[in-house]
């Protein structure tokens, strides 16, 4: 459908559409390719994730490089899912905002397992930043609003740095039986 569209904003969200639905896709690909469905190792789930939106946008990783600080660790699906989509939306607009006039500049995605099935999730930018007039809170933006709704979804939190770039950490309990 969105190739039969002209108009580049409704285009746009198409495209936006589908990197939503792909990201679902991809972790009920992962389960069921694992021997044990209940987790997903997550660090590749991630990387195949990131691998597709830098196809999307049309950025080279030479401009605009990835870095995944945390390897190996597992998520049941109730957690990874929100956690994937997370990612999705904040990767989506560094990708689309933080690096304009083919700017240079690094993206960082990480996952600390702190024990006891509590985590922080961070996604750091070196781009332009988002700038202090935009309310991440309670933005119109339906990307971060997705990303505020999926924190709570997890009973975590999001908090926004607005230093060199942007860094969202986002805390959270998995929420899964295996604890």
């Amino acid at each position: 459908q969105s190739a039969h569209v002209k108009d580049k904003e409704i285009h746009s969200m198409f495209a936006e559409s589908q990197n939503r639905i792909r990201t679902m896709a991809l972790i009920h690909e992962k389960l069921y390719r694992s021997s044990d469905i209940s987790v997903i190792e997550f660090y590749d789930y991630i990387k195949n994730l990131v691998d597709n939106l830098y196809i999307t946008y049309g950025i080279s990783i030479d401009r605009v490089k990835p870095v995944f600080e945390f390897r190996s660790i597992y998520l049941d699906i109730d957690t990874a899912i929100p956690c994937g989509l997370i990612i999705n939306e904040l990767i989506s607009n560094c990708l689309k905002y933080a690096f304009p006039d083919l700017k240079k500049g690094i993206i960082s995605i990480n996952l600390i397992d702190k024990g006891s099935g509590e985590f922080l999730m961070t996604i750091k930018d070196t781009g332009i930043g988002i700038p202090e007039e935009i309310d991440f809170q309670n933005s119109t933006s339906l990307g971060l609003k997705l990303v505020k709704i999926l924190s709570e979804q997890l009973g975590g939190k999001v908090d926004l740095i607005r230093k060199n770039g942007s860094e969202f950490r986002i805390s959270f309990k998995q929420s899964n039986y295996l604890h």
